[in-house]
């Protein structure tokens, strides 16, 4: 069975002359979500913040900001085109749209090239790409204003290994077991956590403090595996470093690190080899980060029968 865990994400933030985003009803996000081919599984909320795991990845909604995550097949850039409708563009202060390059891309709805246009004939914006073309990359459109996007980094493993990943591959998975070893209430223990366990496998996770979050999704298939951990935390103040904590239990073949106006150091990460990076200036206020990692020991491969 294969899914494709590569994910789309926007995040948008407005200004004072918008509307309270979390003032927006439910049926608002529930009609923004169809467009996109997904819908709620479970909501999780704050004094600050609305989190909401979906059948395809995570939205989170607070006052001035959304984030928004899908992976399959879904087409967020609808999505995002009904959003800014709803609101007015007017009343955009920063707009973000990444895009992993997928395990089978010609099996989805749009191109990135698509993506771009329909974006544009809404909001002025410069997009980019990082990575070659024929091979491992990603994808960026940021809108032309010119103020500072909240800090946030993002962390993409791919082919996890080990007894985690056969666990989630199992047939006799629990939430509660998942949860667990991952280690997400020890290590961030003032966090409320929402998650959902998919059939026959994979796996989400929203955690929310105050206007902190943390949001996980794993595609566990062998042949295709995939993880995605978005979070807004602010490293210096733990004592660890959440990310690699989570590689150390995952133990991917490769993974990525992707910030936006934040640094993560590859402090006490599983032993590595850094094969790419790039830091890109969007504007004056921010900067986008990316840096692609592999295990220092080689791979073994192993032929599959067809």
């Amino acid at each position: 069975m294969f899914f494709e865990g590569s994910e789309k994400k926007i995040e948008l933030q407005v200004n004072c002359s918008a509307v309270s985003l979390r003032s927006l009803p439910l049926d608002f996000w529930q009609q923004t979500l169809s467009l996109a081919g997904a819908e709620i599984l479970s909501q999780l909320s704050n004094q600050t913040c609305d989190a909401y795991v979906l059948s395809e990845s995570s939205l989170l909604v607070w006052e001035r900001k959304l984030l928004l995550i899908t992976c399959g097949n879904t087409r967020l850039v609808d999505a995002v085109s009904y959003v800014l409708e709803q609101i007015g563009t007017e009343a955009i202060s920063s707009f973000s749209y990444q895009r992993k390059s997928e395990f089978l891309s010609h099996l989805q709805a749009s191109r990135f090239e698509d993506d771009v246009e329909q974006l544009r004939s809404q909001l002025s914006g410069t997009a980019y790409r990082v990575g070659h073309l024929d091979n491992h990359h990603h994808y960026l459109f940021c809108s032309e204003p010119v103020v500072q996007s909240d800090a946030s980094a993002c962390l993409l493993m791919y082919h996890i290994k080990g007894e985690l990943a056969k666990y989630l591959r199992s047939d006799n998975q629990s939430s509660h077991e998942i949860r667990k070893r991952l280690q997400l209430e020890r290590l961030l223990p003032e966090f409320k956590f929402d998650d959902y366990l998919f059939k026959p496998c994979g796996y989400s996770v929203n955690g929310i403090f105050e206007d902190q979050f943390i949001t996980i999704h794993i595609t566990p298939q062998e042949h295709s595996s995939y993880v995605s951990i978005e979070t807004n935390l602010n490293f210096s103040q733990y004592p660890f470093n959440i990310f690699s904590e989570l590689l150390n239990i995952l133990n991917p073949s490769s993974w990525d690190i992707i910030g936006m106006n934040m640094q993560v150091a590859n402090k006490d990460f599983p032993s590595h080899r850094r094969i790419a990076s790039c830091d890109l200036q969007l504007n004056p206020l921010n900067e986008f980060n990316y840096n692609h990692y592999t295990q220092a020991d080689s791979e073994k491969l192993y032929a599959e029968v067809l």
